[in-house]
């Protein structure tokens, strides 16, 4: 038998012995005043004289997270998670159901300790415990210490350990809760309305992403699991809603990273009569002030990288930005002539729905291929799905602080309004953060039109093998042929933002039980 396997059966001994007492390890109701964290904000700040002269009797439960015995006494601390409240016991004050409690207490058990609070010779806080009441039997050890890196996969697996063992694991999460409170809060104050939509979807739009796919028994009907909530909140603008936001679960069945997990969360939100350019001043000064509210200043320390959130932020174009990283001015990034030498530099891969082997990938520059190719036409799309690789392989990493990127190539943004000055191009941007993207937005498509044209497009990338190609939605084309205001519309990943505001490397460390395959069989007794 292993060590922990011992444990475990004088744990479970234990429990059979509080049962012959007729004790109960497991009761149902609990009636306590205050738990530790509680108990030290009311009295925290009263000195033993006040304590004395008052008699303050509580009842207080928490986890056991230590027990020291001196002689006949023993102090047992009681842990809320967030604070500690010591519980000193002296064994001749106790009745009979407490003295087998405490016999039979081990660490993990929870407990709740009733009697006066007073202060020790050293100072500290203390419930003199006249009863001790069991209210769950812990039949497993808790870790006793955790090993950080080498245990990274079992703190995801086995969370609640990770919460119990790791303090800094608890911050992350009320951090988190405060991001998704004070985001809550502002769009409240400014008028949008909070709204719902459909989870399982007949159709996933609204996202260039591969769906997961489930049945409907009732209806034998096979439906998605959404990408996006992106075209029913734009069908609540047809409605007449015209600030609206949704804190939603996405799902998307894409590759597992640092910054991708299958399952997340997202802020979306629409405003009527707006723009991409002013939700680029909305997302400033929304981000800081939701910074400031909590962490308490504009900014935040990010992989030893102090990120400023005060603005403006920096903004640059697609195209700006490739230009900048190669030294090379705009106007010699103009065809897909142009990009075919720095796609060769850097090893970038086609997009899907590209043809490698075509004669403008493989001249060796752009007046070599006018050369030989005078009247020669490139396939509609490839300009920008070449430039969006390009950009993703020589200029994202470098994007650490703050920074808008706009004018987002037609081909990548289908539902997003085309620039006017250069119609190969959209009004949108995406915010980037530490090499990160945070936030994607646009001036919305309210052409049907238009729309159904695009949709005709993405079908024929499809066609090519492009599977995350979006589908053709004809309810929401009728939708809009209602009439749509002009609007923009933009979603905030909140498990990145919290990765940012947490400094946690990896998204699985933000979001409280990621997806991960199954353990190994025998990995635990």
């Amino acid at each position: 038998m292993s060590e922990l396997e011992q444990q475990i059966a004088n744990r479970r001994a234990k429990r059979r012995r509080l049962e012959e007492a007729g004790i109960d390890p497991f009761p149902s109701i609990v009636e306590y005043d205050f738990e530790p964290s509680a108990a030290h904000d009311r009295y925290g700040h009263r000195d033993a004289a006040e304590l004395e002269a008052t008699e303050i009797v509580v009842r207080v439960p928490g986890r056991v997270s230590a027990v020291r015995s001196h002689g006949k006494t023993a102090f047992v601390d009681l842990s809320d998670g967030a604070a500690k409240l010591q519980a000193m016991v002296r064994r001749q004050e106790l009745d009979e159901a407490s003295l087998t409690v405490l016999e039979g207490l081990d660490l993990g058990d929870y407990l709740l300790a009733e009697g006066p609070l007073i202060r020790t010779r050293t100072g500290e806080l203390t419930v003199a415990a006249r009863r001790l009441t069991l209210l769950a039997k812990a039949l497993r050890p808790l870790p006793e210490k955790w090993h950080g890196v080498s245990d990274v996969e079992a703190r995801y697996r086995q969370r609640y350990l990770d919460l119990v063992a790791n303090p800094e694991t608890r911050r992350i999460f009320e951090v988190r809760a405060a991001l998704v409170r004070e985001l809550r809060a502002e769009l409240d104050r400014r008028r949008f309305l909070e709204v719902e939509t459909p989870m399982m979807q007949l159709l996933a739009g609204g996202a260039a992403a591969r769906p997961f796919v489930t049945h409907h028994n009732a209806l034998d009907l096979d439906l998605y699991l959404r990408v996006a909530p992106e075209l029913y909140l734009k069908r609540l603008l047809v409605g007449g809603l015209h600030r609206v936001y949704e804190i939603n679960r996405n799902f998307r069945n894409e590759g597992i990273s640092t910054q991708h997990n299958p399952e997340f969360t997202m802020l979306e939100f629409y405003w009527a009569y707006s723009d991409f350019r002013k939700l680029m001043d909305f997302t400033e000064d929304l981000l800081g002030r939701v910074a400031t509210a909590v962490l308490g200043e504009p900014a935040l320390v990010y992989r030893e990288q102090r990120l400023e959130l005060a603005p403006p932020w920096s903004r640059q174009t697609v195209r700006g930005a490739v230009a900048h990283h190669l030294g090379v001015g705009e106007e010699e990034l103009d065809h897909v002539a142009d990009l075919a030498p720095w796609l060769r530099r850097h090893q970038v891969e086609p997009a899907p729905g590209v043809d490698p082997g075509h004669p403008v990938l493989t001249a060796g520059s752009r007046a070599a291929w006018q050369a030989a190719h005078p009247d020669g036409e490139v396939p509609e799309g490839w300009y920008g799905l070449l430039l969006m690789a390009l950009f993703e392989a020589v200029v994202e990493s470098h994007l650490i602080q703050p920074t808008f990127i706009t004018h987002y190539p037609v081909e990548v943004s289908p539902l997003a309004r085309r620039d006017p000055a250069d119609p190969r191009f959209t009004e949108r941007f995406e915010l980037y953060m530490a090499g990160m993207e945070i936030a994607n937005a646009f001036s919305e498509l309210n052409d049907p039109e238009e729309q159904a044209r695009r949709f005709r497009q993405q079908l024929e990338a499809r066609g090519h093998g492009d599977e995350e190609a979006h589908r053709f939605d004809a309810d929401y084309v009728r939708a809009m042929e209602h009439g749509m205001p002009p609007a923009g519309g933009e979603g905030i990943g909140i498990d990145r933002l919290t990765m940012l505001f947490t400094d946690s490397p990896s998204i699985r460390e933000v979001i409280l039980f990621p997806l991960l395959k199954p353990a190994p069989e025998g990995e635990a007794p």
